[in-house]
């Protein structure tokens, strides 16, 4: 058996919240879970003012059917050919950048929740991007980062590690890992935010990060 590799052209959607007009002070580029889609991730910030707050949700490329209901979900990558898949995504990001003209006179928040976390994360290191506040909630930290990977993060830039204490993915031991990992990795830059809760999205962190 043999296995090829080819190269072609495809489309993908992803979402927005608000307009983005001269007043809007902040742009959201937010990563969903597994099992999610951009539109509806969209819910968790429709709370934040939406003069200031343009929100841009990325869909996960590979879509699938959720048992019972059959619902649609979809999901980022797997341990199968991830550098290749990771590449594909961040053209995609590249082309959603692109297509929504986003520069760098607004304040950039980039928020990761569960497995978009590994999405946000390596998106920001392999674009040297400058966000205002990088989010991290109820997700991994990828394996394959080092100390000074994020070395390049200006001084004002903020790291918000948010998880619940009863999330049932992320165990008391998995916890202290993901916060130690977080540590060496961002230093100064990072606050741990847990609290009450299960594997679900903190809406009243989302806005209290403004």
């Amino acid at each position: 058996m043999t296995e090829k590799e080819i190269t072609y052209t495809t489309s993908n959607s992803y979402a927005t919240l608000n307009q983005l007009t001269i007043d809007t002070k902040n742009i959201w580029l937010v990563f969903h879970g597994m099992g999610y889609l951009s539109k509806y991730f969209l819910k968790y910030f429709k709370n934040l003012n939406p003069i200031d707050n343009y929100i841009i949700a990325p869909q996960a490329p590979s879509k699938y059917y959720i048992q019972p209901k059959m619902h649609v979900g979809a999901n980022w990558l797997t341990r199968d050919n991830t550098e290749v898949g990771m590449q594909n995504i961040m053209n995609y990001i590249d082309a959603v950048f692109e297509a929504e003209n986003i520069t760098e006179d607004r304040n950039l928040f980039v928020f990761g929740y569960s497995q978009g976390v590994s999405i946000a994360t390596r998106y920001v290191i392999k674009r040297q991007l400058q966000p205002s506040q990088l989010v991290l909630h109820s997700g991994g930290i990828p394996k394959e980062f080092k100390q000074n990977d994020f070395a390049f993060l200006n001084s004002e830039c903020k790291v918000k590690l948010i998880y619940g204490k009863q999330d049932e993915y992320l165990d008391k031991s998995r916890i202290e890992i993901e916060k130690k990992k977080a540590t060496e990795l961002f230093g100064k830059h990072l606050e741990v935010l847990p609290f009450d809760g299960k594997h679900v999205v903190n809406v009243d962190y989302i806005n209290d990060l403004i």
